[in-house]
């Protein structure tokens, strides 16, 4: 494995970016230079970030997701 997180992930297991054995690692996501702890999906090359919106359901029961645009840094907690 590299030492680099993947460009896209998610921690959903139904998405096709979904990594168990990165997310094993530990995978931490500082978005416009601050510690974000909410994130459920990022994007690098895209510089976006999905984040819950509270206690929000969509019609399906899901939580209601946000995407917040700006700069994404992914690292690995083991090495920061």
């Amino acid at each position: 494995m590299s030492d680099a997180p993947p460009d896209r992930l998610s921690v959903d297991p139904s998405s096709p970016h979904y990594d168990a054995e990165v997310l094993a690692r530990g995978v931490g996501v500082r978005f416009m230079g601050q510690e974000k702890t909410i994130v459920d999906e990022y994007c690098v090359s895209e510089g976006w970030i999905r984040v819950v919106a509270g206690n929000a359901k969509d019609r399906n029961g899901r939580p209601l997701m946000l995407k917040l645009a700006g700069p994404v840094e992914p690292y690995f907690r083991d090495q920061a």
